[in-house]
């Protein structure tokens, strides 16, 4: 990968760098949200998925709430989410998302989902109703929406974009030749085409979709895959580094120091992304808040 850092560990495994570190939890903000989640009976991407801005997100009140249950019928090789078979839904969950986004005084509310492919609707249905409730309790806040491929089912959709998400987010994750290892149950032309039609469903209303690196893809791959979702009209673009969650995920390959991806939002940029978010701890919801500020206003950064 021409211009990449490997850092090797003695049994030539890629170590850890010190770039990774981040915040640790624990600040009361932090432990705030952790009750009001509990108490409300709610999930987060931010803890089923392991992420490691959690500290630094919950410090500042922000969450991703994770909606249709905490099992996915998907096993992704990157993923820390529970696999399994989910058992029933709940119809009063968007209520109860909504009544936590009013209460921690949300400016952007981000909220996502784990697959449910048994789901005739893959459970777009919750996703509209989530937000239909999020705008009845609170008007102020604009609402984001990380949505799965829903396989295909463009009428799925269309229900969320009616609903009227003020981004409509989807992500790419790796580049085609990775998704057997990554995106077993999920097809790489497909999520490009969800972009598109979300794009087309409604031109004023921003997409976004991101990218992890690390598993293996070339810099050539990296590239050609941010200038794919480029071409579907996407206007944010999230670039972060892959981490393992566990020894039965797939293994990190290479560590991109933070220098290439000041290099890769370069070329996002020059892409046609209006905004791009790219560095060694970024995930898809990683300064979402700012991220509407920065389309808002016809600018690109």
């Amino acid at each position: 990968m021409d211009g990449l850092l490997t850092i090797e560990s003695p049994v030539g495994k890629p170590r850890k760098p010190m770039w990774l570190k981040a915040k640790a939890p624990g600040s009361p903000g932090y432990m705030e949200l952790k009750r009001l989640v509990q108490e409300l009976g709610l999930h987060t991407v931010c803890e089923s998925a392991v992420c490691p801005n959690i500290g630094e997100c919950w410090g500042h009140r922000t969450a991703t709430f994770m909606i249709l249950g905490d099992v996915c019928t998907r096993s992704c090789g990157f993923c820390a989410i529970a696999t399994g078979r989910p058992q029933g839904l709940d119809l009063e969950e968007p209520e109860r998302v909504a009544r936590a986004i009013r209460r921690l005084g949300l400016r952007h509310a981000v909220v996502t989902s784990v697959n449910r492919d048994e789901l005739k609707d893959g459970g777009a249905f919750i996703f509209a109703e989530t937000i239909r409730k999020v705008r009845a309790h609170c008007p102020g806040t604009s609402i984001e929406v990380l949505i799965p491929d829903f396989q295909g089912d463009w009428e799925a959709l269309r229900a969320v974009m009616d609903a009227g998400p003020d981004i409509l987010n989807h992500n790419v994750e790796t580049v085609p030749r990775l998704y057997r290892l990554m995106r077993p149950q999920a097809k790489y032309e497909r999520s490009l085409e969800l972009l598109r039609r979300a794009k087309g469903m409604r031109p004023d209303a921003p997409t976004k979709s991101g990218i992890m690196v690390g598993a293996g893809e070339t810099w050539d791959e990296a590239l050609r895959t941010m200038a794919d979702i480029a071409g579907t009209g996407c206007d944010i673009l999230t670039v972060g580094q892959y981490l393992q969650p566990s020894p039965a995920h797939a293994p990190v390959l290479r560590y991109y120091p933070p220098e290439e991806f000041v290099r890769l939002k370069a070329h996002g940029l020059e892409m046609g992304f209006r905004h791009v978010e790219s560095g060694p701890l970024v995930r898809s919801s990683y300064h979402a808040a700012e991220q509407v500020d920065r389309t808002s206003d016809g600018g690109a950064e």
